[in-house]
Parts: C-alpha cells; structure tokens; sequence
C-alpha cells in the first residue's frame, strides 16, 4: 500500500504519511503543542529507533480542508503475554522455542514508542473530534496493512471522557501499566520522610547512612552528555535487560539527540564514585513536573551501595528546590515506589481487533491478557481503584 492513503470519514478526510512527508506540513510544528512530548520528540524516536518501528502520521481534516490535528502512529510486533507470569508463561515460551512467533501481532499503535500517548489537541472538544476521526478510519487501514490489532497505546487516563467514543467503534479500555506520581508538597527532603511510615522512613535513612559511609557519591546535572555516553549507555543497557517488561530499545543516538533537540526540558543527574559513573537518570521538565524517563545502574555497586534510593532521593531533592509540584516516574518497580508515598498515575489502552467476528473473543481474552493483572503490588496502592476507572472507595 502506498504510503501516501487518504481515508474519507464523516467529519472530514485522514491522509496517512510518512515521518518525511509530514515534516513539510506547516502544521507540524504545531503538532501536539504544549505536551511535554511534542513533534520534536517524535522526530526524535523516528531517527533513532528506526528498526523495531514502522512510523507514520495521521493527518485530520475537516471538510473545509483545514488540518485539525496530526496523530503518531506506529506499526510492531508485539508480545501478546508481556508481563504475563507463572506457569502460563513457561509453557509459552517453550512453545516459542519452536514457533516463534506465537501469540504475537502485528499491532497498529496510536500514541508514542517510547512514552505515553497524547491526543493532538487543546481541548475536550478536540480530543473528542479526533478519537471519533481515528475511531473511523484506522480498522481498515490497519486490515489492508496487515495488522490484526488496533491498540491506542498508554494514553492518561485523564483522555477516558473524550476517548470513551472509541466503544462506539467496538474498542475495549483495559488499564496499563502505570507510571507513579509523588505531589512535592513539603519544604525539603527530611520533610518528606515525615510524611511517610516508621519502617520505610528508618530503612530509608538507614540505606543513606550506610552508602555514605561505603562511598563518596557525587551528583551533577547536565543537558549535554556527548562527553560521556559511552560510560552512561552501558548503565541504560544493564537495567534494561534485568526488566521484566520490554517496548522500546533506545540508543546512544536517543541520549544524544533529546539533549540536543529538547535541551530546554532535558536534565541528566549524573552520579559518580571518584572519575567512575556509576548511575544516571533522564528527566523531562515539564511545567510544574518533572518526569523520571530513563535511570541507569551500575550493578557491580548499585545494590550494595542502594543507588535506586539514593538516586530517587537526589532527584526529589533537586525537584524540591526547583520548587516543582509533581514528580512523576515510569511504570515497572511499583513496590518501592509504594512505601515511598506515590500513587498510581492511570494509562490505558483502547484496543480492537480488527476481525469484526474475532474482536468479541479478543474482548474477553483482554481481561486476562492485560498486563496490571499480574502485578500484586499494584492493588496495594491507595488509589489502585482508579486502575479500572473507579475512584477509591474512601471518596
């Protein structure tokens, strides 16, 4: 199919398009304008995480010809059973020793490969139009392309009003795996450990004390690592495959190109033992937050000297002083993050099969496919209930 396909819908018309062809549209500058990860950031993933992805752009029109919106979309193939554990996993794995692409799909993705979704828009209004526009148009486009899935990928789940028009279209919203989000309400970090339980807040200073006296760790924070990727990547790499969950595999072109392209909103807190990197975190500053994107370990000391803590503490510290209001990290790691004091930040996914007669199946398969399913820890959180769309039962 040729790249260039123009979708009719009752609203208007969808032309699909390549990242080049989009990048001469004036209205891509505007694209997704005032999220914190804007056309800049997409340019970015297409250049740097090219092999794992096919890209394209969902350009909205109204019947007057005026380009109302530009969606990111994706096609991949994913795992089906990502974050699915026990005894189902292992006999799925060993099927795959010989087939290996079993319970896997070519999926067509709505949202970001690296990050959570966002709808082009400023408004309720707007958000709604463009959900019922994708709603329309992308079942067929994703037939003729070979996708068997239509999944909006990760989307806040501050969009569930406007998005809710997607079951008009017979999609299903399961929840994802969160990010967490801690309200920097206190004056400093001893303040902080107040507000949090005996034993995390004693196991915590007793984890400080120790690293302090094991080592002379030393922070900075830069916008520019070209000087150094060669010694942070490796750190990217080590906590990458220790994890449970996999998407995207970003590069040492990645790191280099959010500082240079972003580099208003780009903050990399280096950690360093003497001349030796020993930890990293990447962060997005957006408004009032600051988001934890990406952290980096060295795991010949990481454990003993309890740097996942230290880090997240050196971090809160400086979002305290930046007198910022909300720290927000990525999903995985949730047990911590618990005795810590976040609370759960919703995203979920809208997902359609696109066999009209299989999408019933797929529906109630979803229930036991979706990954929050098999995280305990999860339900442990406070606000957990918000996971599935209701407020805790103590409102």
């Amino acid at each position: 199919m040729r790249d260039d396909v123009v979708v009719p819908f009752a609203q208007g018309t969808a032309r699909i398009l390549t990242g080049p062809e989009v990048q001469k549209l004036d209205a891509w500058k505007r694209a997704l304008q005032g999220k914190c990860k804007e056309h800049r950031y997409y340019e970015l993933i297409e250049r740097t995480l090219a092999n794992d992805f096919e890209y394209r752009y969902v350009v909205l029109e109204d019947q007057s010809g005026n380009v109302r919106a530009i969606q990111p979309i994706l096609f991949v193939r994913q795992n089906l059973i990502e974050g699915v554990r026990g005894f189902f996993r292992s006999i799925v794995d060993l099927i795959r020793k010989t087939f290996p692409r079993f319970l896997t799909m070519r999926v067509l993705m709505i949202g970001c490969a690296a990050g959570a979704g966002e709808l082009d828009a400023s408004n309720f209004e707007a958000e709604q139009w463009i959900a019922q526009a994708l709603g329309q148009t992308l079942r067929d486009y994703a037939r003729k392309n070979k996708a068997s899935l239509v999944v909006f990928k990760d989307f806040p789940s501050r969009y569930r009003d406007a998005l809710s028009i997607l079951s008009e279209y017979a999609y299903e919203r399961v929840p994802s795996m969160p990010m967490t989000r801690l309200a920097l309400s206190f004056q400093n970090f001893d303040e902080y450990l107040g507000t949090l339980g005996y034993i995390s807040r004693k196991s915590l200073r007793r984890k400080f004390r120790k690293t302090e006296r094991a080592a002379k760790i030393e922070m900075e924070v830069v916008n520019d690592v070209s000087p150094i990727i060669d010694q942070i990547f490796p750190l990217y790499l080590q906590v990458h495959q220790r994890s449970p969950m996999k998407f995207e595999n970003l590069s040492k072109e990645f790191f280099l190109g959010i500082a240079k392209g972003m580099p208003e909103r780009t903050r990399f807190f280096i950690w360093r033992i003497g001349d030796k990197i020993v930890a990293f975190s990447l962060c997005l500053l957006c408004g009032d937050t600051l988001y934890d994107e990406v952290i980096g370990l060295d795991y010949e000391v990481a454990l003993d000297l309890h740097l996942y803590f230290y880090t997240m503490r050196d971090v809160i510290r400086w979002a305290v002083e930046q007198k910022l209001r909300y720290y927000v990290s990525g999903p995985l790691n949730y047990d911590p993050k618990l005795h810590l004091g976040h609370e759960l930040a919703p995203l979920d996914l809208y997902v359609l099969h696109t066999s009209a007669w299989l999408n019933p199946i797929f529906k109630f398969a979803l229930k036991y496919l979706e990954p929050t399913r098999h995280d305990p820890i999860l339900k442990k959180f406070p606000n957990a209930a918000e996971l599935s769309g209701r407020r805790p039962t103590s409102e």
